[in-house]
């Protein structure tokens, strides 16, 4: 797969996503309370792709945080996409992020 895979074009909606392990931390879902330690499949400066265990709904309201950056931030799940048993994947949009997150904008 070549770079531009991972790189915005020129009048593209869509942030570059690059991809990377970064250790995070899941809270906020409805169902089951309590938080996720879990990783990012992929960031970008506005969100990320993130593995969890449980299933989302798009929209639902989350908080992500990324303990190593000091980072937090309110977050609108996108989609939630099934791991074929392995949990979900889940794209999360960054709505008040605050601290440092590994892809500035």
């Amino acid at each position: 797969m070549g770079m531009s895979a991972f790189h915005s074009t020129p009048g593209s909606r869509r942030p570059a996503r690059i991809p990377m392990e970064v250790a995070v931390v899941l809270e906020g879902h409805t169902e089951l309370p309590g938080e996720e330690r879990t990783f990012t499949e992929n960031v970008s400066a506005h969100g990320a792709r993130i593995f969890s265990v449980r299933h989302w709904a798009p929209n639902d309201r989350l908080t992500v945080l990324a303990p190593a950056g000091k980072f937090r931030s309110k977050a609108r799940v996108a989609y939630c996409q099934s791991l074929r048993g392995e949990g979900y994947a889940i794209g999360v949009e960054f709505l008040d992020p605050a601290g440092r997150w590994v892809v500035q904008s």
